[in-house]
């Protein structure tokens, strides 16, 4: 009895402390307040109605509320053949999740240390693009709310292909000296190939009028810039200065090199140039280009690992005490840059659409529930992470939509991520 009780003051002491930290709280949703019956019986029903439209073949989806779990369940299987089900510890490819959990950390700590200044423009740091006109004075805080200008996308790939067969002079199916970058178990691109890529940007069209337009374009320079800016390798400064402090396992890059025990989702079956499934490696055929390491995407992690990443945002930059960044500095990046332009981006991160909560459930982004403070990002794959440091939720689903092909687009069709984030801000609003 004495123990019992003991655990239930240690509960409520973390409860109050409102904190991120290291390892996740876990409670029944009733420990909280909340209806369990209703958000089980709600959740399973926009899951399973998923699965049966083919939005995906498995998912998962963790919500905190209050820093503490409350929800946590996975659904389905990695394939259609049934033969996998989907585990909560399973790793996921986070396509575009990647941007605000790999190179936006690292921006936001080298602008906490002066290293780097959002309103100056890039080509102060950026040698290339001090010499191309229509790119020398665009700035940080442009680039990083998607106002710059900069086209949204460019397919490298079909600079490695000529008739649908890959050219010899660029990608090889064994390693060697001058092909060190691994695509895949047997594809290795030559090295120099990086300063081709360099060269299409450097030329690519930026658009006259600065409105709101996603492109991805700089996160493949930026993991260059902060090993430039740290003068230490970008893997490793990610992992020393963020995921170790933050108790992130397995957030990473390549984790086909590495030795998990947890499973590994596949994304794609791949007919371009893999010509296989994808799995254990970047579905993104840009990352794989550099090799797997790349910051438009290229990292996997499981729900609990990407969790800790965005209570740690929800706090401000704040872990077990520690401000790893410092809280006006997230507080700036987590804040709509260009709201007169009608842009909604924050600075890496996306938020609500500017009137969400005047829309109805079917037309908002994300829940019309969500506060204007909260913010967050989605991946190609099928992937989406939210904070909301107004309300205390946090929310995080994965699934591998793009199996077998991307062209299966229902995740989006039927609103599902915004339904369910939908179920928790209203058990959370009745109480």
């Amino acid at each position: 009895m004495k123990k019992s009780f003991l655990s239930l003051v240690f509960f409520a002491l973390m409860m109050n402390m409102g904190v991120a930290q290291r390892e996740l709280i876990h409670a029944l949703p009733s420990k909280l307040g909340l209806d369990e019956a209703y958000i089980d019986q709600k959740v399973d029903s926009i899951m399973n109605m998923g699965i049966d439209s083919l939005a995906f073949p498995g998912a998962q989806l963790l919500v905190a509320i209050n820093d503490t779990v409350i929800f946590h369940k996975a659904y389905g299987f990695h394939t259609y053949d049934s033969i996998e089900p989907v585990k909560l510890n399973d790793l996921y490819d986070l396509a575009s999740v990647t941007k605000i959990s790999g190179p936006l950390p690292a921006l936001m700590k080298l602008v906490d240390e002066g290293k780097l200044d959002l309103d100056v423009p890039f080509s102060t740091y950026w040698e290339p693009w001090k010499h191309q006109k229509d790119k020398k004075d665009l700035t940080l805080r442009e680039i990083l709310a998607h106002q710059a200008g900069l086209v949204p996308y460019i397919v490298f790939l079909q600079k490695v292909m000529r008739n649908g067969k890959l050219k010899k002079r660029f990608i090889h199916q064994t390693s060697s000296k001058k092909f060190q970058k691994q695509a895949y178990d047997d594809l290795f691109v030559n090295d120099r190939f990086e300063r081709k890529i360099d060269r299409i940007i450097n030329r690519s069209k930026v658009s006259e009028e600065k409105k709101y337009n996603y492109s991805g374009l700089t996160f493949l320079i930026f993991p260059r810039l902060i090993e430039q800016l740290t003068h230490t390798d970008y893997q490793t400064y990610l992992h020393e200065n963020f995921y170790q402090p933050l108790g992130c396992h397995t957030l990473g890059y390549l984790p086909s090199t590495k030795h998990f025990v947890n499973a590994i989702v596949p994304t794609e079956i791949d007919t371009l140039y893999r010509k296989t499934l994808v799995k254990g490696w970047v579905h993104d055929e840009n990352a794989s280009l550099f090799g797997g390491v790349s910051g438009n995407a290229g990292l996997f992690g499981t729900a609990d690992d990407l969790a800790k990443l965005m209570l740690f945002y929800q706090h401000y930059g704040s872990v077990d005490g520690q401000q790893l960044i410092s809280r006006r500095t997230v507080k700036e990046f987590a804040t709509v840059q260009y709201p007169d332009n009608e842009n909604r981006r924050g600075l890496g991160f996306d938020k609500p659409l500017l009137d969400n909560s005047e829309l109805p459930l079917e037309e908002a982004y994300p829940s019309p529930l969500a506060s204007a403070a909260s913010f967050g990002h989605s991946g190609f794959t099928g992937t989406f992470v939210w904070a909301d440091p107004e309300k205390h939720v946090t929310f995080i689903f994965l699934s591998n939509r793009v199996y077998p092909s991307r062209d299966h687009r229902e995740l989006y069709g039927l609103n599902i991520r915004t339904a369910l984030m939908d179920v928790f801000y209203r058990a959370n609003k009745s109480e």
